[in-house]
């Protein structure tokens, strides 16, 4: 009986091993096999192999393997023998073959060897591409065996998009899919597949390295350029550059520049909208462009509006007193620049550049006036219009309006009044009502408490710095039992007269002598003068002041 190999083995991989033989008659009508062992083997390209052929033979000396593979003898005995194959790289038949009994014996076994592609590998992706537009995907395939079990697999993130043979070498595979914006940012790759199942093993896959695709879109219409028409030389003035429709609107370049200038841009965006903020300012004058570019996908889109820098001088509005004291002269003046027309109080100069100017004569009146100044400049066709203004005070002494300040005030004892009374003057004076021989003060403008004695007369009296004006006022406090006024005014008429006649009978009496009287016109008191001797002569006589 024949020593038998252990069946062979390959890393990773178990082979069954299988015989196929010729029969040769033996003694007696017995027939012997001769055996190839592993049969029909399957492994990696550039594999070794160890083959064993035996048979059951008594008479087999010699046993020996036919291929045109590398072989080497590891080692043999009656009826077996053991072979070591190196470098398997394509598929081959070994022929194992003896002598029986004189007569010849064979077996064979059919190697197969399977490969992996070499370079799997997808074509680079458009930097952009536009959304809506077909994508063309390619993926090209070095090596691997048996092609006939080879198929190449387009994929999108995890989706099949393509599934086809690998054909040729080496082998092409396309496959034209459309894009939309969910397919920014989407990882594409191509997949091979080696089936070996029908030869026992599994499927054997090799991927290649993903590549990103990126999509966008671009409105038809171009950037909203929102910008000033004049800009003021040293004066800074915002910019915005809008775009809707913008997909994606994160990943786009802006770009400001006034004239030759860049300006420093935020952007912004809130779905589809991008915006972008800069601030412009210039420090000539001149025509200028403002410029807004918008970058995505390699593609631009761009505004641009005109802009004029000019300077605008003034108004500067002055007056030679801003404190002037009543009754002197002020002086008012406003000027511009060289080509700004100023109008001074509702009076324009004859011509631009001209300042304007109007003096006064300090008055009560004119305190808290105010003086403007409009100046106006031409600019590309248009009026540009500031205006500026400036307040006089007019420092006058402290007045007690009389109409405002009754002076004889008759009220009853034991009720509540106010005294009102006020008091101008600039600056503001302070208003005092203080009581004469007593010096006792009654609020002014705030309700108190009234009682007889407050009967008598007040001096209000308004005091500033500028100066004091002062105002009588008698206040009548009539005391409950007090008689009526007919009663009262009764009692001083009977007074008066009484007194009068007292007085004229002492003159009667003092100028007795004289014997003629008469009275003096022009005194209120009614005087009595006696006439001198030479009056009764007919000479004018003498008076006494």
């Amino acid at each position: 009986m024949a020593t038998i190999v252990p069946s062979v083995s390959w890393p990773g991989a178990c082979w069954t091993l299988l015989v196929c033989c010729l029969l040769t008659p033996g003694a007696q009508g017995q027939e012997f096999l001769l055996r190839v062992e592993p049969q029909n083997p399957v492994f990696p390209v550039g594999g070794s192999l160890l083959v064993n052929c035996s048979t059951d033979c008594p008479s087999s000396k010699k046993i020996i393997l036919e291929t045109s593979l590398s072989k080497e003898l590891v080692d043999n005995g009656t009826g077996w023998a053991a072979f070591q194959l190196s470098d398997v790289t394509g598929n081959s038949r070994i022929l194992c073959s003896g002598y029986c009994n004189g007569s010849q014996i064979t077996g064979f076994s059919d190697i197969t060897v399977y490969s992996l592609p070499e370079r799997v590998e997808l074509a680079p992706l458009p930097s952009w591409q536009p959304v809506g537009q077909n994508l063309t995907l390619r993926c090209q395939v070095e090596g691997g065996s048996p092609r006939t079990s080879l198929t190449v697999v387009l994929l999108r993130r995890e989706e099949e998009l393509s599934r086809q043979p690998a054909v040729g070498e080496p082998a092409e595979v396309t496959a034209t899919v459309p894009t939309s914006r969910k397919d920014h940012g989407a990882h594409f790759s191509c997949r091979t597949e080696l089936d070996m199942k029908p030869q026992g093993l599994g499927v054997f896959w090799n991927t290649s390295a993903p590549r990103q695709l990126r999509t966008f879109a671009l409105p038809v219409t171009p950037p909203r350029l929102v910008a000033p028409r004049f800009l003021e030389v040293e004066k800074s003035s915002p910019v915005n550059c809008i775009l809707d429709g913008l997909f994606p609107a994160s990943e786009a370049r802006v770009y400001l520049a006034l004239g030759d200038q860049m300006l420093n841009v935020t952007v912004t965006n809130h779905g589809d909208r991008l915006t972008a903020t800069a601030t412009a300012r210039a420090d000539q004058e001149g025509a200028r462009e403002i410029v807004c570019i918008v970058i995505l996908g390699g593609e631009r889109l761009e505004a641009r509006e005109n802009l004029t820098v000019f300077s605008f001088l003034g108004p500067i509005l002055n007056l030679s007193d801003l404190s002037a004291p009543e009754g002197s002269i002020v002086t008012v003046s406003c000027m511009a620049g060289a080509r700004v027309q100023v109008t001074l109080d509702g009076v324009a100069t004859a011509a631009p550049g001209q300042p304007a100017q109007l003096q006064l004569n300090a008055t009560e009146s004119d305190d808290g006036r105010s003086f403007f100044c409009s100046a106006t400049l031409e600019v590309d066709g248009e009026f540009l219009y500031r205006n500026s203004s400036v307040q006089l005070r007019v420092l006058y002494g402290p007045k007690i309006d009389r109409a405002t300040c009754p002076q004889h005030l008759k009220w009853k004892d034991k009720t509540r009044h106010v005294l009102q009374c006020q008091a101008r003057g600039n600056p503001y004076p302070q208003l005092r009502c203080l009581k004469e021989g007593s010096n006792r003060e009654v609020p002014v403008g705030i309700p108190f408490f009234v009682n007889v004695t407050h009967n008598g007369i007040y001096q209000c009296q308004a005091s500033s710095s500028r100066g004091k004006y002062t105002l009588l006022v008698v206040m009548d406090i009539e005391a409950p039992n007090s008689p009526s006024v007919p009663v009262v005014l009764a009692v001083l008429v009977i007074v008066g007269v009484v007194t009068v006649v007292v007085a004229l009978m002492y003159v009667f009496r003092e100028h007795k002598r004289s014997g003629r009287y008469h009275v003096r016109q022009e005194s209120t008191s009614l005087p009595l003068t006696s006439m001198q001797p030479t009056e009764a002569m007919g000479e004018e006589p003498s008076r006494a002041e």
